[in-house]
């Protein structure tokens, strides 16, 4: 479950105590973690801070940093929240293919967040269908490292 938030921190701590997440992992995403990507039909150049909790779901939530981006689109609508569901592929470029086969655009993607250059994810234009975005994700093979946060008080 993707979920925006104005401010990492405090959502760490606010999320965290909600769903009982002890601890997170955290990652600053920007041009230099994710060397390709796109907002819409143009080279991207957004950037976030994100963390990821839990397993069962796994919660991320995301504090957007630079745009253009879907998630400033959602923040200059005045909202913040649930806003995306992922779901976890095998392949990226198939999922891609399937999902346009079926009427829905790509309207931001990734590349590279991988140690080893792969992993990459895509944002679907499903909102108006489903009443959120959905998101497929191409796990890498390792990780870059990340820095683990606490739940203050947990």
């Amino acid at each position: 479950m993707g979920i925006l938030v104005p401010d990492l921190d405090e959502a760490i701590d606010l999320y965290g105590r909600a769903f009982g997440i002890e601890e997170w992992n955290c990652y600053h995403y920007d041009q230099e973690f994710m060397p390709w990507s796109r907002f819409g039909a143009e080279e991207g150049a957004f950037a976030m801070r994100l963390a990821m909790g839990g397993s069962n779901p796994q919660i991320e939530l995301i504090q957007p940093l630079a745009g253009p981006s879907i998630y400033h689109e959602f923040t200059e609508q005045g909202r913040n929240g649930l806003h995306h569901l992922g779901v976890f592929v095998d392949n990226l470029d198939a999922a891609i293919t399937l999902m346009e086969g079926a009427g829905y655009r790509v309207t931001q993607t990734a590349r590279g967040y991988g140690q080893g250059g792969d992993g990459g994810f895509a944002y679907f234009d499903t909102d108006r269908d489903l009443g959120v975005v959905v998101e497929a994700i191409e796990i890498p093979a390792i990780r870059r490292p990340a820095t683990v946060r606490r739940t203050g008080g947990m």
